[in-house]
């Protein structure tokens, strides 16, 4: 024999959901009345369109990430760069363009990518030894401008020391490329 099952069940279930649809009608409407101007509020919403406002926008300035933090710890100034010629601990590898000042122990580049450029000021720099790229370098001695072409893998003479006059020299922009 089939057991009966009662259908008390059922009345509850409807009149949840009567119940649930009744709530969601009723939000629905005051919405609608608070967007339109309608309803219940007196208060009034302004919509301005999205279009018209866009996201701002992500702009590169090229300056060298904690260049305050190396002037004070190294007394050099790192300016603007691609992000392809870093300052590199020497301990840390090799080949990198090696940077030899009077006043200064070497300072070492990484220089990564097809090519790369920095802008900085490191005094009085006499010899730089080149790494895989073709490097060029830019230095100023009083109000004169000076380039060097670096030796792949080699020393190069720059500088007070390329000069008979010995004057000394800023490294102002350093250039690679593959």
């Amino acid at each position: 024999m089939k057991a009966r099952t009662s259908h008390t069940a059922r009345p509850q279930v409807k009149k949840f959901l009567v119940g649930t649809i009744g709530a969601a009608a009723a939000a629905g409407a005051l919405a609608w009345g608070a967007v339109s101007g309608t309803g219940a509020t007196s208060q009034t919403v302004a919509v301005a369109p999205v279009a018209d406002e866009g996201p701002g926008y992500a702009v590169e300035d090229f300056a060298y990430p904690y260049a305050d933090k190396i002037l004070a710890e190294k007394n050099i100034v790192l300016k603007r760069g691609d992000g392809h010629i870093t300052l590199v601990d020497c301990a840390g590898g090799t080949g990198y363009l090696e940077v030899w000042a009077r006043d200064k122990s070497k300072l070492c580049f990484q220089v990564t990518g097809n090519s790369g450029w920095l802008t900085l000021e490191v005094p009085s720099v006499h010899l730089i030894k080149g790494n895989n790229y073709a490097t060029k370098v830019d230095m100023t001695v009083g109000t004169e401008e000076k380039s060097f072409d670096i030796a792949k893998n080699a020393w190069t003479s720059v500088g007070e020391t390329a000069e008979s006059e010995g004057r000394p020299h800023v490294l102002v922009e350093i250039r690679s490329s593959k």
